[in-house]
């Protein structure tokens, strides 16, 4: 019997930790009770290829079960593939998983006739389970199956006279009973590497289904060090922790991060999904001492209204949050990546941006603003009338207006996510936004007014090169610069000299990237003479002040490898040889102008 574990991803890096699970487990039991091996093959497709390409592809693979694990990014994908496969593949027998089928799972079979079931919740056991039983069933006997799957627990399916019938609930499982799913680790060359050290979740956020599972488990320390030392040992540049809150039990999030700092080979990242209010001084402290780059935290804000945290039942601390959030942004080692969702209860669009431009000020290395998406099975489905929330039918279900903020503002706050991914988390514009949030009354003004300017420039209805964003940003620069009301009263530069500051700024930012060598018009000419490079490069040839690393490289080499530019009253050395593992920013040596 050949079994097919198909996985729909968003993007080709990604990697699918659930099939690879199903089928590590069902094989380990099957090894343990000796019995003949069943061939399971696990195919990895994404949202980005044809229907055509995966529907030739699975028929090609000729199997007699087909397996799908289902998510938000996919299931829109998989219903079209739900459709033909019966078609080519008339003998086989469909089962889907995943958190988006789960918690519905009599109605998605009403709504897909060929399915024959759906296995709910936590998999491993189950998928073994179902293989045993197909086998022992001389393989697709329908009826034989129809009669012994009501002995299964945690599925859904239906019987040989159509109806639907669901199973209980399956008990949890011992999550070190999961084999490690990696060993061949060259088979996931330039894919994110996801791992899970425990399930489930402590608290109740409403919106999030993993408020659902409260049966919180660990997988043994023994077991993940181990683990974590193979990772360590092949040197994977990054490995996500999916836990959904990693820290909630300190002695555990402890003894990893002590392990993955003791144990630093230089290279792997590691990123994690913290509650930051919970980690306390032992924690704080020992992250404080990583290497810069290896520890990658997200955290989830989510609004900073008290009345929309309480309604969600959000367990948080703020002003503990944003202490600890300042703590490990001074030293400059850690990337925080910090989230909003927009369309939260209570929340309308002037409390968002009083959120915004509080997370704003706590200085992220990224700052993700997130739509509401009303989950099936989360406690915000079963709220949304009386929130008034009107969302999308199709998946992700996002949020389209709520009893506080209405379409246009979901519109709005679109543009603005749009400028922040473009002009913040990108890290490319960083001394520039900082200067230009200065002429707004908020960091979120400033957004709003460049999300007004691209729209009235029509600039949101094309694609842009990294360049064309500068000019933008230069134009909207020139435009609110040379507004006689946006002039701060203290200061006393002229039109000029402000503009003249801002190309200062521009400039670094542009070239802390990348060493450009078509500069852009606007920035005008480098202040840098070609005599002055000349002597500066002589000088670094013969004395070695500042490029290390550079020793073999003779003048000309080093020239073309670095880049100088005079700001400010500083040569500004731009060394693109080393860079911040935090943001890739060129090494940049301030060097005073001597005359």
């Amino acid at each position: 019997m050949k079994i097919l574990l198909a996985a729909v991803n968003a993007k080709y890096i990604h990697s699918n930790l659930a099939v690879y699970s199903l089928k590590a487990y069902a094989q380990s039991q099957m090894a343990e009770q000796k019995m003949e091996e069943t061939d399971i093959v696990i195919r990895e497709y994404t949202i980005n290829q044809t229907v055509d390409s995966i529907l030739q592809d699975v028929y090609r693979q000729k199997p007699d079960m087909i397996c799908f694990s289902c998510y938000l990014w996919n299931i829109s994908y998989i219903d079209l593939l739900l459709t033909e496969l019966p078609k080519i593949l008339p003998n086989a027998e469909i089962w889907l998983g995943g958190p988006e089928v789960s918690y519905d799972a009599i109605e998605t079979l009403e709504k897909y006739p060929a399915v024959r079931g759906i296995m709910c919740g936590e998999g491993e056991q189950t998928f073994t389970e179902l293989l045993s039983l197909y086998e022992k069933t001389g393989k697709v006997n329908r009826e034989n199956i129809s009669k012994l799957l009501s002995n299964i627990q945690g599925i859904a399916y239906r019987a040989i006279d159509g109806e639907v019938v669901q199973t209980d609930v399956r008990p949890i499982m011992d999550l070190s009973e999961v084999p490690f799913v990696y060993d061949h680790i060259e088979d996931f060359e330039n894919r994110i590497i996801y791992y899970e050290s425990s399930r489930g979740c402590p608290f109740s956020c409403s919106y999030c289904l993993s408020s659902i599972d409260k049966c919180l488990r660990f997988r043994r320390l023994d077991l993940v060090k181990k683990e974590l030392q193979f990772f360590i040992d092949h040197k994977v540049p990054q490995v996500k922790f999916v836990d959904r809150t990693f820290n909630c039990k300190h002695d555990h999030a402890m003894a990893i991060w002590t392990y993955i700092s003791e144990h630093d080979n230089g290279v792997t990242n590691f990123h994690f999904e913290v509650s930051a209010d919970l980690l306390n001084d032992e924690e704080i402290e020992l992250i404080q001492n990583m290497r810069p780059g290896l520890l990658q935290l997200e955290i989830g804000v989510q609004s900073t209204n008290e009345k929309t945290i309480r309604e969600i039942n959000r367990t948080m601390k703020l002003e503990k949050l944003e202490e600890i959030v300042a703590r490990i942004h001074k030293n400059g080692n850690v990337h925080q990546h910090l989230d909003l969702i927009a369309g939260l209860p209570y929340e309308d669009y002037t409390s968002f941006g009083r959120s915004f431009d509080r997370v704003y000020g706590m200085k992220p290395e990224q700052l993700q603003l997130g739509f509401l998406k009303v989950l099936k099975g989360s406690v915000m489905h079963e709220k949304a009338k009386e929130y008034g929330i009107s969302y999308q039918n199709r998946p992700p279900y996002e949020v389209l207006s709520t009893n506080w903020i209405t379409y246009s503002d979901v519109i709005r706050l679109k543009q603005i996510e749009e400028m922040v991914e473009v002009y913040y988390n990108s890290g490319q514009f960083r001394n520039t936004v900082e200067l230009l949030a200065t002429e707004f009354e908020s960091p979120f003004q400033m957004y709003e007014h460049l999300a007004l300017y691209y729209e009235k420039n029509h600039a949101f209805e094309m694609s842009h090169s990294r360049i064309r964003r500068y000019e933008i940003l230069h134009e909207f620069i020139n435009e609110i610069v040379q507004v006689k009301d946006s002039v701060p009263a203290s200061e006393k530069q002229t039109i000029e000299e402000r503009l003249e500051q801002y190309r200062e700024r521009l400039t670094l930012d542009l070239y802390l990237r990348d060493n450009v060598k078509n500069r852009p018009e606007f920035l005008g000419e480098n202040k840098v003479s070609q005599a002055e490079a000349t002597r500066f490069y002589q000088t670094e040839e013969a004395e070695r002040n500042y490029l290390v690393g550079y020793e073999a490289y003779d003048k000309r080499q080093m020239r073309k490898m670095t880049h100088l530019e005079k700001i400010g009253g500083y040569y500004y050395l731009f060394d693109y040889r080393n860079r911040n593992p935090l943001t890739s920013d060129a090494f940049t040596y301030k060097i005073p102008i001597m005359d």
